[in-house]
């Protein structure tokens, strides 16, 4: 077969600043995924792309280029609207839990394709695959039948959403150019997209536990994922929210779990339930449900019935009893006064050294290791109180988990609390 282009002229153009056509974009990606563009010849242009940037046309055809790849899912033959989220990565970032089953219960259908945790973040599947029996691999069939029926499946991709994406995405991670906006707005919204939700919501982390530690940077991160989504036809919004703490108390899997069922009983921690609300609320107007309330749903017990039917749908038993790890240990406070400052990434790292995460995709994780707080900032603490208690099966980890939290907290005389929510970026 004869290529339309060579990839040198490809990385050059890029490399000197020009825009890519749509021929060269639809042909390099194709090309890559084929092998015909090395690992090497991608990575030069990954950078280029990171130094250099892309206009929004540029990306839009990239991420259409990435879901041309592969399958496309389609969900109109449900007899209700669809609406999904996306969440950039955080600690103690269980949201998805109970958001999926309280926007099923107005009758939105929430097709939530999750991802494992890597390095200080949590991932959603590693936190359901805590519950004995629940199974994150469903059929395409599978999916829509759970969708037509319960309304709501939290479930790993299939392999055959954006295949170029797992190439590059694993590209990125060794070479330096995670980092890039063209490359993360594309390879999200490249699945989301290519997943055929009507309706999207994008929670944009900002701070020490995010991939994006200054609001700017969010900022331009999620108007470019608003822009593709709203010009391949999906009904985009993103709200930009706080990641300087971890969220709730608990960062972890089944810790996460646990919690997540008291914000289900109508309870739990305060940020984890304005946080879930708020984003249920954008997901029901998106979907045409404006006038939903989904505080109500949380309060009266409708949103846990709709999470006991999607779990026990993906075989799990939502009555069984959740890991507990066998050893505990306490950091505790070093000084009397008012936590004033709770390092998201110190405890997101702390929590993955207990066993609770992993480095590469293929490391197990402890279902019941982690890191559960006893005060968030703004609390009044005395010196020798617990702060921390560490939760993991190896009791040998605990050395490593300590050190991380190293600085992880500033005691002060007062704390002054900012939003959760940042801001909010609509189609513009």
């Amino acid at each position: 077969m004869t290529e339309s282009f060579d990839a040198v002229d490809v990385i050059v153009a890029k490399r000197d600043g020009h825009r890519l056509s749509d021929a060269q974009i639809d042909w390099v990606i194709d090309a890559y995924t084929r092998g015909v563009v090395a690992e090497e010849q991608m990575s030069a242009l990954n950078m280029a792309i990171l130094l250099n940037g892309m206009d929004r046309a540029e990306i839009a055809r990239w991420t259409a280029a990435m879901i041309a790849s592969g399958e496309r899912m389609d969900f109109s033959g449900l007899r209700r609207p669809t609406a999904d989220k996306h969440s950039t990565g955080g600690v103690g970032d269980k949201i998805t839990l109970p958001l999926a089953p309280l926007v099923a219960v107005f009758d939105v259908a929430v097709p939530q394709l999750s991802g494992r945790g890597l390095g200080h973040t949590g991932g959603t599947l590693d936190k359901l695959e805590s519950i004995p029996g629940w199974r994150a691999a469903l059929t395409n069939e599978e999916m829509m039948a759970q969708l037509d029926d319960v309304g709501a499946v939290i479930c790993q991709a299939g392999s055959g959403l954006a295949p170029a994406d797992r190439k590059l995405y694993a590209l990125r991670d060794v070479t330096g150019t995670v980092e890039a906006i063209p490359l993360i707005a594309s390879s999200i919204m490249s699945k989301k997209i290519a997943e055929g939700t009507g309706a999207l919501v994008l929670d944009v982390k900002v701070g020490s536990g995010a991939f994006m530690k200054n609001a700017d940077r969010a900022r331009e991160l999620a108007r470019t994922m608003v822009d593709l989504g709203t010009d391949a036809g999906v009904t985009t919004v993103a709200l930009l929210t706080d990641m300087e703490t971890p969220l709730g108390l608990t960062a972890g899997n089944a810790l996460e779990v646990r919690e997540s069922l008291e914000v289900l009983a109508g309870g739990g921690p305060a940020d984890v339930v304005e946080l879930t609300v708020a984003l249920a609320r954008e997901m029901l107007a998106a979907a045409g449900k404006p006038d939903a309330d989904p505080a109500a749903a949380l309060a009266d017990g409708r949103a846990m019935d709709a999470w006991r039917r999607m779990i026990e749908a993906q075989g799990g038993d939502a009555d069984a009893p959740l890991p507990v790890a066998a050893h505990t240990e306490q950091v505790l406070a070093p000084a009397d006064g008012v936590l004033s400052r709770l390092d998201a990434y110190a405890v997101g790292i702390a929590a993955w050294r207990l066993g609770a995460g992993r480095a590469r995709k293929e490391d197990p994780v402890q279902a019941g290791a982690g890191v559960e707080l006893h005060a968030k900032p703004g609390d009044t603490v005395k010196a020798g109180q617990p702060l921390m208690t560490l939760h993991t099966d190896t009791p040998e980890r605990f050395a490593r988990a300590t050190e991380a939290l190293a600085d992880a907290v500033d005691i002060a005389d007062s704390y002054q609390a900012g939003p959760l929510v940042i801001d909010r970026i609509v189609a513009g």
